[in-house]
C-alpha cells in the first residue's frame, strides 16, 4: 500500500514508528516477530547516505545478530584499532574487541527489507510533519492515529515531541563525505579507526564497505565561516593544522557529488519522561551520545529493545525511560564531561601522550563512555533468540 492510497484520516490498532533509521526498523522487527502489529514510516523513497561514524561496537553488532541481519553479507569491514591524532602526535591501540563498520544506507536497507519481510507493513516516502496531543500523527496527506506511537526520527525533531537542546553540546557542525583514498593510505588506514583532533572539533575516518572512507566530523560554526562556507577550503584548513589528516586526503576522490551536512545536533541529550506526551521516544530522540564514543549506533539498537519489551509487557514509556536513563545516563554524561573538557582545555594532546605511553588506556576509556556489557546482557536476556 502506498502512502497516497491512505484516507485523509484513520485509526490503526497496532503501532506506528516514525523513521526508518536503525531504533525503529528494530523495533518494528521485535514487535512483529511478537504478533503485534506494527506500520512504519520512512520519509524517503530510496536507500540514502546519513550523517553518521558507522562504527559498529561489539553491543551494535550483537543486537544486529539478534535482529538476524548479516554483516558480512553487507560487506562490513572489521575494525580492530584505535588511531588517536591531533596537530603533532599520534597514537596507536587495541579496541579489545573487533568492530565492524558498514554505510548506514546498506545497514538501513538492510533493516527496512527485513522489517517488511517479517510483517511490518512499511511506507516509503511518507514524511512525518507533527504529532497533535492525542498522538495523531501528520503526514503531508495523511492524519492516523495509532494505539501507540513510537518515535525513531533520529536527529530530526519532530514537531510537537521535540527536543530540548539546552545545556546540551550542540553548537557545532556535522559533515560526513565518502572518499577514495589512494592506494597507500588505504592501506595505512586499514583496521583501524582513526579519531582526529582539532581546534573547535574532530573527526572520525575510517573504511567502509567497497574499499571507500568515511571521514566524518564535527567543527565550530566559526572555523566553517572563516574558511568561507566552503567545504574544500574547510578540509585545506584543516590539513594545515593536522598533517596526518593531510597526508591522508592527499589524492582522495570525493565519491559523493556533496557532502553530507548537519546542525544543532544535541550531544549529552537524555529525555528521562515525567512529562505526559503522545509516543515512545527512540535512538537519538531519546538519547543524543557524543559521537567520538562510537556508540551511538548501539544506543540506538539498545533503546528500541527497551521500549519494545516495556511496550510488549505492560511496563509503560516511564518505565522504559527509567530504564534507558540507567543504562545510558552515566555513559551519556561522562561523554559529554570529556567533549566540553576537550573543547575548552586541549585534552586531545595530553589523550595521545598517555595513550601512547599506556596503550590498555584506550579500552578503559571506551568502558568508561559506552553501555555496560552487564547492561547489554540484561537487555538481551531471553529475546536473544527471537528470530
Amino acid at each position: 500500500m502506498s502512502a497516497a492510497s491512505f484516507a485523509e484520516t484513520r485509526r490503526f490498532p497496532g503501532t506506528l514508528v516514525v523513521g526508518g533509521g536503525l531504533a525503529g526498523p528494530a523495533a518494528a522487527i521485535w514487535l512483529a516477530r511478537a504478533g503485534h502489529p506494527v506500520q512504519l514510516w520512512e520519509r524517503e523513497r530510496l536507500p540514502a547516505h546519513k550523517i553518521c561514524g558507522e562504527f559498529l561496537s561489539w553491543e551494535a553488532q550483537a543486537w544486529l545478530g539478534d535482529l538476524g541481519i548479516d554483516l558480512d553479507a553487507l560487506g562490513a569491514v572489521a575494525i580492530d584499532r584505535l588511531r588517536l591524532v591531533t596537530a603533532d602526535r599520534v597514537a596507536t591501540a587495541p579496541l579489545g574487541f573487533t568492530a565492524r563498520s558498514v554505510t548506514r544506507r546498506g545497514l538501513d536497507s538492510a533493516l527496512l527489507d527485513l522489517a517488511a519481510l517479517v510483517g511490518v507493513d512499511v511506507q516509503r516516502g511518507v514524511t512525518a510533519r507533527a504529532v497533535a496531543p492525542d498522538g495523531t500523527v501528520i503526514a503531508s496527506h495523511v492524519e492516523l492515529k495509532p494505539d501507540q506511537l513510537f518515535v525513531a526520527t533520529g536527529k530530526h525533531n519532530l514537531r510537537g515531541i521535540g527536543r530540548d537542546g539546552e545545556g546540551t553540546l550542540n553548537h557545532q557542525l556535522g559533515f560526513k563525505a565518502y572518499l577514495r583514498l589512494s592506494p597507500g593510505q588505504r592501506a595505512e588506514l586499514s583496521g583501524h579507526v582513526e579519531l582526529i583532533l582539532f581546534e573547535g572539533g574532530y573527526a572520525g575516518l575510517q573504511m567502509v564497505e567497497r574499499d571507500a572512507a568515511n571521514l566524518c566530523f564535527l567543527v565550530s560554526p566559526d572555523r566553517w565561516h572563516r574558511t568561507g562556507g566552503d567545504f574544500a577550503a574547510l578540509l585545506a584548513n584543516l590539513g594545515e593544522e593536522v598533517p596526518h589528516l593531510e597526508r591522508r586526503l592527499e589524492g582522495a576522490v570525493p565519491l559523493l557529488d556533496r557532502p553530507l551536512a548537519i546542525s544543532g545536533v544535541p550531544y549529552g541529550y537524555l529525555f528521562r519522561g515525567g512529562a505526559a506526551e503522545p509516543g515512545w521516544r527512540l535512538g537519538d530522540q531519546a538519547a543524543v551520545i557524543p559521537s567520538f564514543t562510537g556508540d551511538g549506533m548501539s544506543l540506538a539498537l539498545h533503546s528500541a529493545r527497551l521500549a519494545t519489551e516495556a511496550l510488549l509487557t505492560g511496563a509503560g514509556t516511564e518505565s522504559y525511560y527509567r530504564r534507558l536513563g540507567r543504562d545510558a545516563g552515566g555513559a551519556v554524561a561522562r561523554a559529554t564531561f570529556l567533549q566540553r573538557r576537550s573543547e575548552q582545555t586541549g585534552l586531545g594532546g595530553r589523550a595521545v601522550a598517555a595513550l601512547s605511553a599506556l596503550p590498555t588506556l584506550g579500552r578503559l576509556a571506551a568502558r568508561f563512555t559506552r553501555l555496560s556489557p552487564r547492561a547489554v546482557a540484561r537487555a538481551r536476556g531471553v529475546f536473544a533468540d527471537t528470530r
